[in-house]
């Protein structure tokens, strides 16, 4: 399953994705952690020294080698020049597996049984000339390409504010975790998100943060809902871990660990379609294209959509890990978008 942690500038979306990670990791599950926020401090949060987290390699670096790899032989997509963010994978692309040795994942590092990667920091060279979706195309290419099986999950820390739903990247996650504070703000963030995310089906479930007594609580579920899954008291254990103190899961007390079992058990709930997966890659690609992409390139990239494929376990166990993907059937998945190439 993917993951993602979004909220509000704030919000501890860091802190709550990192508790998360170090719980799946207690259990022994095989977890990647990406730092897909604009302010890179998910590595320390892992663990991680100050020192150990900025030397991690930056995915947005190495966009050049990430899109050859996984172009792989696809005859759709001439060129590198020719691979947008958005382009998905097709008969030929090379596939990625948690377990597989490839290029893209020798960007990661590991910490505390966790593979941690990211998508690199905005810096001053970056300053009027560039934005962030540029980092995280890195990001969204690997999660187009990703077959992740069952018990495997990725789990990615978002910039804060509506950056997620550019270029359909939120559409790459089977579950958005949306950090709330008890606010009014909280709940405007609330109320923007769930407005992006309903027409394309993607779930959101609200965790709030900083509740500190039954009136934050008894607020959030008046503006929220249904959709308030769990929320998290005062922890010293994390202020003591914010500051960069020793942390272990087993400081958090009884109600938090609850809270992340239940966050786990929501996240494995989800079912997995990967027909719907693609399609919407493609919608967002055949969006993209039509926006901006194609005058980018000089070529309808719309044409990079190879109807005939279907991303899954199976397009990847037919290759083998990390190899080029034939696809496991004729026809276009279900659903598929009426008139693209």
């Amino acid at each position: 399953m993917k993951v993602a942690f979004v909220g509000k500038g704030g919000s501890g979306k860091t802190t709550t994705s990192s508790l998360f990670i170090r719980h799946l990791a207690a259990e022994r599950a095989p977890v990647v952690a990406i730092d897909a926020d604009i302010n890179q401090h998910l590595g320390v949060a892992l663990g991680m020294t100050e020192e150990e987290a900025a030397d991690v390699p930056a995915l947005g670096a190495h966009l050049a080698e990430i899109k050859e790899y996984l172009r792989g032989e696809n005859p759709r997509i001439a060129s590198t020049a020719e691979m947008v963010k958005t382009t998905p994978p097709g008969r030929g692309s090379r596939l990625l597996r948690f377990d597989g040795h490839d290029p893209v994942h020798a960007l990661s590092r590991q910490v505390d049984g966790v593979t941690f990667m990211a998508t690199g920091p905005f810096d001053e060279s970056d300053l009027g000339v560039s934005c962030y979706h540029g980092k995280t195309g890195a990001m969204e290419m690997y999660l187009n390409h990703l077959v992740d099986g069952p018990g495997e999950y990725v789990v990615a820390d978002m910039t804060a504010g509506a950056d997620t739903f550019a270029s359909g990247l939120f559409t790459r996650f089977d579950l958005l975790f949306l950090v709330v504070e008890p606010t009014r703000k909280g709940v405007a963030v609330y109320r923007q998100y769930t407005g992006h995310a309903s027409d394309f089906g993607v779930r959101i479930a609200v965790v709030g943060n900083k509740v500190q007594t039954a009136g934050d609580e008894a607020f959030l579920r008046e503006h929220v809902g249904s959709d308030l899954l769990a929320v998290i008291g005062h922890q010293p254990a994390v202020r003591a871990m914010e500051q960069g103190r020793p942390f272990t899961l087993d400081a958090l007390d009884d109600a938090t660990r609850k809270v992340l079992r239940r966050l786990q058990d929501e996240v494995d709930a989800q079912s997995k379609d990967w027909d719907r997966y693609q399609r919407l890659a493609c919608e967002f690609h055949v969006r993209n294209a039509e926006s901006w992409a194609n005058k980018a390139v000089g070529v309808d990239l719309t044409r990079q959509i190879d109807p005939g494929f279907r991303l899954g376990p199976e397009a990847a166990a037919s290759t083998g890990t990390g190899a080029a993907a034939t696809g496991t059937g004729a026809g276009a998945p279900s659903g598929w978008i009426a008139g693209t190439p």
